[in-house]
């Protein structure tokens, strides 16, 4: 009997699981260089979507510190229907939170930096292996090229295509926007993004302060829209200066469709959970 292969890709959700990476990796921390390392792993703990760099402990420059904190209540999570029937922790979960046995450490450096968090592991198949913070360092790079918001994963992919459907934005029964010209963003276990030109957004925008990383887009940027005299905020965003694989999204305005009606091609689409529902 055929599977689909999400359900296949994700059937270890509960697992611990890690995928080599043929890249070099380094992190900056105080402006020194703290881990860098051509033997880095991609780690999920249980129930993680997105994974984080474990490196052997002697590619670290640094001291690592036994860090006897009370282990933090591990949180439900949120129901992804395109990942697992269970409910898994997305990124907004914060590293301190680990579904993987190990001890966590501080990584503390001589020149008197903040320390960063780490986890030694505890698996026999990682022996030596630290997975790090991602959010406490200053800088990451894959081989020279900077790397945002967490480490990309090789299974996950966005592919930005143009299309001729007719795409109808409402909330509440108010207009949003409207195109037959619109730039489809397709990413792993994400809804299809609608990204328009400013000039078929009927809705007044206002900008806001809200700034958000993608480690595939880049930084967004976020609009406020005013629906029937009730502002709602950073319902919108724009990637003033994507990467790579998003470029051809550059200052275009996308809407939350977990958070507004779409209508494709005269067809209503159920709105999608996630954890931006």
């Amino acid at each position: 009997m055929s599977v689909l292969q999400h359900r296949a890709l994700f059937a270890a959700l509960d697992e611990c699981r890690h995928e080599p990476v043929a890249k070099r990796i380094r992190a900056e921390l105080g402006g020194a260089t703290v881990v860098d390392s051509t033997r880095a792993v991609l780690l999920w703990e249980p129930r993680r979507v997105v994974p984080s760099y474990a490196v052997p402990e002697e590619d670290i420059a640094a001291h690592l510190t036994p860090n006897d904190v009370p282990k933090s209540e591990i949180p439900q999570g949120v129901t992804l229907a395109s990942v697992s029937d269970r409910p898994v922790l997305d990124p907004s979960v914060p590293f301190a939170v680990h579904t993987v046995e190990g001890r966590p450490v501080d990584v503390v450096t001589d020149a008197g930096t903040r320390p960063a968090a780490g986890l030694r592991l505890a698996d026999p198949d990682l022996a030596g292996y630290v997975v790090v913070d991602f959010d406490a360092f200053d800088a990451w790079f894959e081989e020279d090229e900077p790397n945002v918001s967490h480490p990309r994963d090789p299974f996950h992919r966005v592919d930005v295509l143009t299309s001729s459907r007719h795409v109808r934005l409402e909330l509440d029964g108010m207009l949003l926007a409207e195109s037959r010209r619109p730039v489809l963003l397709f990413e792993t276990m994400l809804p299809t993004r609608y990204y328009l030109r400013r000039e078929d957004v009927v809705a007044p925008l206002e900008p806001t302060a809200t700034r958000t990383r993608c480690a595939y887009k880049g930084e967004a940027s976020y609009w406020s829209v005013t629906v029937g005299g009730r502002p709602v905020p950073d319902l919108a965003w724009t990637y003033p200066d994507p990467l790579h694989e998003a470029a051809h999204v550059r200052d275009l305005v996308c809407f939350f469709t977990e958070r507004t009606d779409v209508v494709v091609d005269g067809r209503r689409q159920e709105r999608a959970v996630t954890p931006w529902s």
